[in-house]
């Protein structure tokens, strides 16, 4: 006991004299960072909330011309551009027939659409399956193409580009992409393709997407929370002003010239599509998104099948940052502010800043500054934007309001992993081009029954352990305690609760759970 009692003095004499000369200073300098980087999010979060308020009262949302195509006697359907439609897939097993279905759905003149499924999957069974699926859609009189490769090199980038090198597709005048989950409506091309035609110097016109199983769970709830932020503020912001938005790697038509003049798919990060929507933007590419098509899709509704969607999504525009900075700023063909716009409001604070400081500042500054009284975080740092922010961020989906505290608590949890891949990304460590392909499950279009299986929660203790979610969990129950025995600030309330989240997650206690199969 004695050795105990002595062992804690000697950590307190320790950690008496390191307080002062180092840990102050640092943890003042990290909290003046932080708020410098919660100023660059507010401004940028109310910048976005006042164009979609300027939108929603005058309607102005684009200046492209739209016009339904006229049947020409004389040219017949070759007064119809030849359109493309590619479905890249890998091992889908459970969606393969509804997004072949899908495509094969689509209206357009039948001698003026080719569907290419580009399959890369390792599985035989599954390949033999799809293929069966595109044979039996020919036998209908689709034309209709199942192009496989002998190696995975580029993964999803590589596919499509292999996909262009054929020559019925170099005839085509445009492309549309759709994952494997994604399920168009039939007159998806109408709604599309006239914009392209009557604008020449658009690129490319990206549909929403809509989300089948949002109600699946706790966690597609949360997803749908940010997604459809991102979908109707942030796409329909960077859209209405001219500036830039990013293709999403699906559910879109490319002009297959703005491709080809780009540079074609590049698979040097794992946000293939970013990358050639910055490419084709600084050529001098318009882009237009239309809000008001949607396209279905699913979310993925387990936990790890959605840390590594979301480790790809943070670790690729990171990397991708880091490679195009410099191309951007050498870049003579687009203006100055729209350069400003990709690298400061796009690149910067959408996908660096806002990950590291919601980790950073909310879940180890805040925390830590508990135990540093001498550190005193401004009111309006550690209340007052992050609640504007959080707002904003909310009203995207007003049916999912009263969720506001879960959808917090996980997007901080969520904010440690994020974080980890961003820094991944700009420094190019491990895992850096690391490409798990989404799991899919197609629940959408199963019986109730079988839906309902996949939503019952059966976990096992030490199934899925996240350590660095437990330790930040540690971490924060005991900057609760210390706050709820020593402080004034009442931070334990926050700091109780968000341990909490961290230990659900870390055990992972959160989506569904499939069984293996």
């Amino acid at each position: 006991m004695e050795s105990m009692f002595g062992g804690g003095q000697v950590v307190m004499v320790i950690w008496r004299q390191m307080k002062a000369p180092l840990v102050v200073p640092f943890l003042r300098m990290m909290m003046y960072v932080c708020l410098g980087m919660s100023i660059m999010l507010f401004v940028e979060r109310v910048y976005m909330a006042l164009v979609i308020i300027f939108i929603k009262l005058f309607g102005k949302r684009h200046r492209y011309k739209w016009e339904s195509f006229k049947d020409d006697v004389e040219l017949g359907n070759s007064a119809y551009p030849l359109v493309l439609v590619q479905i890249p897939m890998f091992n889908e097993k459970e969606v393969y027939q509804l997004s072949i279905g899908a495509a094969c759905g689509l209206s357009w003149p039948s001698d003026r659409i080719v569907i290419q499924v580009l399959d890369d999957s390792t599985d035989p069974f599954i390949k033999e399956m799809v293929e069966i699926e595109c044979q039996k859609w020919a036998s209908k009189g689709i034309n209709i193409h199942y192009q496989v490769r002998d190696n995975r090199k580029g993964y999803k980038a590589g596919a499509l580009k292999e996909g262009l090198k054929h020559r019925y597709a170099n005839e085509c005048e445009y492309v549309a992409i759709f994952d494997a989950d994604f399920q168009p409506e039939p007159d998806f091309l109408w709604q599309t393709i006239p914009f392209l035609h009557h604008n020449s110097e658009l690129g490319l016109v990206q549909a929403r997407w809509k989300f089948v199983n949002s109600d699946e769970c706790l966690l597609t709830r949360m997803q749908e929370m940010s997604l459809d932020y991102h979908f109707k503020v942030e796409q329909e912001v960077g859209s209405s002003t001219y500036a830039f938005f990013g293709f999403n790697g699906t559910a879109g038509v490319w002009r297959m010239a703005a491709i080809n003049e780009a540079g074609g798919w590049k698979d040097r990060t794992t946000v293939e599509d970013m990358d050639l929507a910055v490419r084709a933007s600084l050529k001098g590419w318009k882009f237009l998104y239309l809000g008001s098509l949607k396209v279905k899709n699913e979310l993925p509704s387990t936990l790890k099948a959605y840390r590594y969607q979301q480790h790809r999504w943070s670790c690729g525009p990171a990397n991708l940052f880091r490679k195009m900075v410099f191309e951007i700023i050498r870049n003579k063909r687009v203006t100055l502010s729209k350069k400003l716009y990709v690298m400061y409001n796009f690149f910067f604070v959408r996908k660096i800043v806002a990950h590291i400081v919601t980790f950073v500042f909310y879940c180890v500054v805040l925390p830590a500054t508990v135990m540093v009284p001498e550190i005193i975080i401004p009111r309006w740092g550690a209340v007052y934007i992050p609640t504007v922010i959080t707002i904003l961020n909310a009203v995207g989906t007003p049916r999912s309001f009263h969720l506001l505290v879960f959808w917090i608590l996980f997007e901080n949890v969520m904010s440690l992993h994020r974080t980890k891949a961003t820094f991944i990304g700009l420094f190019e460590a491990q895992r850096v081009n690391e490409w798990v392909v989404t799991e899919k499950h197609g629940d959408s279009s199963k019986v109730k029954g079988a839906t309902k299986q996949l939503k019952t929660p059966h976990f096992k203790i030490g199934e899925r352990v996240l350590m660095l979610e437990l330790g930040m969990g540690f971490f924060l129950f005991t900057c609760g305690c210390y706050d709820f025995a020593f402080g004034k600030d009442r931070y334990f309330i926050y700091l109780y609760v968000q341990a909490i989240a961290f230990f659900i997650m870390g055990f992972g206690y959160v989506g569904t759970h499939v069984p293996d199969s």
